[in-house]
């Protein structure tokens, strides 16, 4: 299952196992574990809180910065690497798959 950066985001909920430095691990995502087989990939993006209803009293946080994670997995040392793109929103202790991409198959 290969995505580019048009199609929809998935949005399914994954369960993320993280070091002690708080770098992925392993991400649960339909019923098996995937190891983490290369150094991740982390940044932040803003939220567009200008086209949500989302309502927050004063000083509850950050509301807009939306944290990423691209991991290359596998379920084996010997299984092929994909890609997953992983999204926590603001507020949110849920991660959510935004995305796969498998292996030699070139992300737009």
């Amino acid at each position: 299952m290969a995505r580019t950066a048009t199609d929809k985001p998935l949005d399914v909920p994954v369960q993320v196992r993280f070091t002690a430095k708080g770098v992925p691990l392993a991400v649960r995502y339909d019923g098996r574990i995937w190891a983490v087989a290369a150094e991740p990939v982390h940044w932040f993006s803003r939220a567009d809180w200008w086209n949500t209803a989302k309502r927050a009293p004063v000083g509850c946080g950050d509301l807009v910065s939306v944290e990423h994670w691209q991991v290359q997995i596998r379920l084996t040392s010997t299984s092929a690497l994909r890609t997953f793109e992983l999204r926590r929103d603001p507020l949110s202790e849920q991660w959510l798959l935004a995305g796969i991409t498998d292996a030699g198959v070139a992300a737009a």
